[in-house]
C-alpha cells in the first residue's frame, strides 16, 4: 500500500476540516478527490506531502509514518512524490528548460544526466519543442504539461495532482487526462483533487467524495 490513513482528523489552527479520513492509494491506482470548494480536497493532498500535519489517527505514506514525520526528513519523501500545483508555481524568469533544471540540481542529479532527463519528460507530455520558451510565452494548458513534467522528473511512485484541469477548455482538459492516464500505465498511482465531474465517466478511476467534513469512496 504507497499510501493509508485511518481514523485520520485533520485541523488547521485547530479547525476542523476532515474527521474519521480512512483513505487507501496502492500501486496503478487513479483515484480521484471530488466536493465542493472549502470541502477539504486540497488540504487531504498537502496533509499527504506533508504540508498540513496529522496528529490523529494512523498514516503512512510510502512507509512513512506521517504522524512521526521529522521535517528534515521531508525531502526525502516529496522526492518519491510528484506534485502539480493548482496554481503552476514555475519561475518566470527562467526558460522551462531551466525550470526543470532547477528542480533536479536541487535534487541531486548529476549535471551530466539532467539534460537527458529533461528531454525526456518534456517528450512525455509533448512540449520538447518548448525547451527555451519562457512560462509567459505558454498558454495555461501548455503550462500545466510543464508541470506534469516538472512532477515526473524524479520517477515518483505517486502523483499528486490539485485541479489539474481546473481553468482549461474541455480538449486541453482532455489532453491532460490523457497525459494523467498515461502515467498511471506506466507504473505511477494518481490522486488527483478534481471539481470537473464531465470527464470521470470518460477517464474511470476510484472516486473519494468530500462532504460535510468526512470523506468516504463513492461505490
Amino acid at each position: 500500500m504507497l499510501i493509508q490513513l485511518q481514523n485520520v482528523s485533520l485541523r488547521h489552527d485547530d479547525h476542523p476540516i476532515l474527521n474519521g479520513v480512512d483513505f487507501c492509494v496502492d500501486d496503478n491506482d487513479f483515484i480521484y478527490i471530488v466536493g465542493k470548494v472549502g470541502s477539504g480536497k486540497s488540504s487531504l493532498l498537502k496533509a499527504i506531502y506533508g504540508e498540513l500535519p496529522i496528529t490523529e489517527g494512523k498514516a503512512q505514506v510510502l512507509n512513512y509514518d506521517m504522524t512521526k514525520l521529522k521535517r528534515k526528513h521531508l525531502p526525502l519523501l516529496r522526492r518519491q512524490l510528484g506534485i502539480v500545483f493548482q496554481d503552476f508555481q514555475l519561475l518566470h524568469e527562467l526558460t522551462i528548460g531551466q525550470n526543470l533544471d532547477f528542480v533536479l540540481k536541487a535534487t541531486g542529479c548529476k549535471k551530466k544526466e539532467r539534460p537527458q532527463r529533461i528531454k525526456e519528460v518534456l517528450e512525455r507530455v509533448e512540449l520538447y519543442d518548448k525547451l527555451d520558451r519562457y512560462p509567459h510565452e505558454l498558454s495555461g494548458g501548455e503550462q500545466q504539461r510543464v508541470c506534469i513534467a516538472r512532477a515526473l522528473l524524479n520517477n515518483p511512485k505517486i502523483v499528486l495532482a490539485d485541479e489539474p484541469i481546473g481553468n482549461l477548455d474541455p480538449e486541453t482538459s482532455r489532453q491532460i487526462m490523457r497525459i494523467l492516464q498515461s502515467v498511471r500505465e506506466q507504473g505511477s498511482a494518481v490522486v488527483m483533487v478534481t471539481h470537473n465531474m464531465n470527464l470521470l465517466e470518460e477517464f474511470p478511476g476510484v472516486v473519494y467524495r468530500c462532504k460535510d467534513g468526512s470523506i468516504s469512496e463513492e461505490q
